[in-house]
Formats: C-alpha cells, sequence, structure tokens
C-alpha cells in the first residue's frame, strides 16, 4: 500500500495524496474520499471538510514551515 502524503499549502488547503479514508467525528465514511483530496483549514468552506476556494475570498493567511532538519 502506498502511504498518503498531505501538503501544506501557503495560505491554502491541506492536500492529502494517496490512498485515504476520511471518517467524521461519528465514525461515517465521507463518499469524496479516496485519492487526493484538499483539506480546507481556513474554516471558510461551505463543504467542509473539503476545500471550496473559500480561503481565496476570506483573507485566510498562514505561511507555516516544518522546522530545518539539523
Amino acid at each position: 500500500m502506498t502511504e498518503a502524503t498531505i501538503k501544506v499549502r501557503e495560505s491554502g488547503p491541506y492536500l492529502v495524496k494517496g490512498p485515504l479514508k476520511l471518517i467524521d467525528a461519528d465514525g461515517n465514511a465521507y463518499a469524496a474520499a479516496g485519492q487526493d483530496v484538499a483539506l480546507c483549514r481556513c474554516g471558510g468552506s461551505a463543504t467542509k471538510p473539503f476545500c471550496d476556494g473559500s480561503h481565496r475570498r476570506n483573507g485566510f493567511h498562514a505561511a507555516e514551515r516544518a522546522p530545518a532538519a539539523g
């Protein structure tokens, strides 16, 4: 099985690539899960937990970076 990767986009969604199963708080699986999804992190999406591009309109800004290996 290939592992999933999550890319933190600057001021955008989490891009999840690879096989995955996305489960809600009640244990139900989302039908859209499977491969390559964009997850909202701005809080403005009308299709949460999925991104609908709201971050472009609501002024969301984030620029997290992983600490440098050393």
